[in-house]
């Protein structure tokens, strides 16, 4: 494949992955920054946070629906005549990823990439994904640290992936972008490690 290609894919993918779904929707309706409630973040966990909950699950729905719609539509677009590409698809995640934590409307300042990579995974690695949201699950119903459960679930999401099959630049791919979700929790992981990290359902994170 070009590198023509894969520019194509990078830009569709990340300025969909970019799209600020739970600011806007939080200045739209509450006429708030997101941004001063709680932790910061402009994703679905710290939108509940602001006591919206239907905006926050409105903003799940959509940034997980913009990481779907980057795998799909991203590939769909550029890859006629190409064949079936696992590779260019979990490119098209990881961008999409990249640019929901690293906006550029956002002075590059995003969210978590948790609930994007949920949408883009599930058109990757569905089998791999239900494996990575059963850690997430129980380790949140176990401790009630989202953020402990969104970082085991994104270590465990390459290694399922590659029992289910995936390979080579697609896993180092998957893997690099399940490695961007962990960093971003970097601030997270210290205060776990502190002691003080903020379960579920708390002011702050």
């Amino acid at each position: 494949m070009s590198a023509h290609t894969y520019i194509t894919v990078a830009v569709i993918s990340y300025l969909l992955g970019s799209i600020p779904f739970g600011y806007i929707l939080v200045r739209l309706f509450m006429k708030q920054d997101i941004r001063a409630t709680g932790s910061g973040n402009i994703g679905a966990t710290n939108v509940a946070r602001s006591g919206a909950k239907g905006l926050a699950i409105s903003t799940l729905a959509l940034d997980a629906l913009k990481g779907s719609a980057a795998v799909l539509l991203s590939v769909e677009i550029v890859q006629n005549g190409f064949g079936y590409s696992k590779e260019l698809q979990a490119f098209a995640a990881l961008c999409v990823i990249l640019g929901h934590c690293f906006p550029v409307w956002l002075r590059f300042k995003g969210g978590k990439g948790v609930a994007t990579s949920l949408g883009a995974f599930s058109i990757l690695m569905p089998k791999a994904l239900l494996v990575a949201l059963v850690i997430f699950i129980l380790v949140v119903a176990a401790t009630r640290y989202v953020s402990f459960g969104s970082v085991l679930a994104a270590v465990g999401m390459p290694i399922a992936s590659y029992f289910f099959g995936m390979r080579d630049g697609a896993l180092v791919l998957l893997s690099v972008a399940c490695l961007v979700i962990i960093l971003k929790h970097s601030q997270n992981i210290k205060r776990l490690l502190a002691g003080n990290e903020n379960k579920f359902g708390a002011a702050k994170a």
